[in-house]
């Protein structure tokens, strides 16, 4: 286990950032919550987009500005198994036969890890003070699951949520239908994998959906939405953070108090 005060470098993520900024604030509770000195330095994409549409050029540049903004940390971590795993898995790769930028790859990749397995790998965490009441589903993201073996420690802490009851989704390790550019290239198959998905998710009967990468969780959370459930969609550093308070993946936002005419508020 690492010594108390180590810095850690949070790798926002694009769609956190853009999208769901709420599991920024969640992730970064729940290191400093572990001891860990969290710092947000100004970041870009990881690239991953890049790399997987085949722009090498591109995806070699991004990757090191990344791998120059994160140098200085002892640990970088992403609410994210997918651009974890493409620092950790596809950095090396991307810069394979660079005697300059190949050891600078490896050290960053040797040090990243996703949100969950690093409290629980890393830091050794075993518990979380959080509460929710719900019957809970759990979905394993391709890359965090294949790239990075996470599966066990997401359910760990789950395990000690109060008032949660976890119930396995069945295939819970099969894709839902996202991949990054594959939902808007091929959006057909995209749309069946994804309501094979759904149907998986409403026969738990569970009325929360939890997985650790944001577009899995907007993937799945639009097609329950469009297919009528009425089921939560949170990603799950939200619930191990004590922070599921507010509205849902996709929910609105509740509408605001008006005062009456000629009365104050």
């Amino acid at each position: 286990m690492p010594e108390p005060g180590k810095r850690v470098g949070l790798f926002v993520t694009c769609l956190v950032d853009l999208i769901r900024p709420s599991v920024g604030f969640a992730a970064a509770k729940l290191l400093e919550d572990a001891g860990c000195i969290v710092e947000v330095p100004r970041q870009t994409c990881c690239g991953q987009p890049a790399f997987n549409s085949g722009d090498r050029g591109d995806a070699r540049a991004i990757a090191a500005q990344v791998i120059e903004t994160f140098a200085p940390f002892d640990y970088v971590v992403a609410p994210s198994g997918s651009c974890a795993g493409m620092i950790k898995v596809h950095y090396p790769e991307l810069f394979h036969g660079d005697p300059n930028w190949r050891p600078r790859a490896d050290a960053l990749a040797a040090k990243t890890f996703e949100l969950v397995s690093f409290l629980v790998d890393v830091l050794g965490l075993t518990r979380v003070d959080a509460r929710v009441e719900a019957t809970a589903t759990y979905h394993d993201g391709c890359s965090g699951l294949r790239e990075l073996g996470v599966r066990a420690q997401p359910r760990k802490l789950l395990a000690t949520v109060a008032g949660l009851t976890l119930t396995e989704l069945p295939d819970a390790d099969v894709c839902c239908g996202f991949g990054g550019g594959f939902c808007v290239k091929y959006p057909d198959i995209s749309n069946v994998i994804v309501a094979k998905k759904a149907a998986n998710v409403a026969a738990t009967g569970a009325s929360l959906l939890l997985a650790g990468d944001l577009g899995c969780l907007m993937n799945m959370a639009g097609k329950l939405q469009r297919d009528g459930h009425a089921i939560e969609v949170r990603h799950v550093a939200e619930v191990l953070a004590g922070m599921a308070r507010g509205p849902a993946i996709g929910m609105p936002l509740p509408e605001p108090v008006r005062s009456e005419p000629g009365r104050s508020s």
